[in-house]
């Protein structure tokens, strides 16, 4: 299931690759469809690998496009939290 989605502005786009190239996940691809200005922005081949990381869009120069993450339900976020306070709080009776 993907963790992340990416958002592209085609018409901003003049094909540099870069958001193809530094996609740690490969979710992305040069498109054969061509903008307006005659250029092949990119496309999401691999949506579901997605993490959200938004490494896409700190390399592109012309801000066309934007990694996001999804929000995690309640139920996942509330037992991620009640971990993390669990540890923070055995750790601390191990310092005293």
């Amino acid at each position: 299931m993907a963790r992340g989605s990416v958002s592209i502005v085609v018409e901003r786009c003049k094909a540099c690759g870069f958001c193809v190239e530094f996609c740690p996940s490969k979710v992305l691809a040069l498109s054969s469809d061509f903008n307006s200005k005659g250029y092949h922005p990119p496309e999401v081949v691999n949506a579901e690998k997605c993490s959200g990381c938004d490494l896409c869009g700190m390399y592109c120069p012309d801000f066309a496009i934007h990694g996001f993450r999804h929000q995690q339900k309640q139920g996942a976020a509330a037992s991620t939290g009640a971990k993390q306070q669990a540890a923070t709080e055995t750790a601390g009776e191990e310092a005293q």
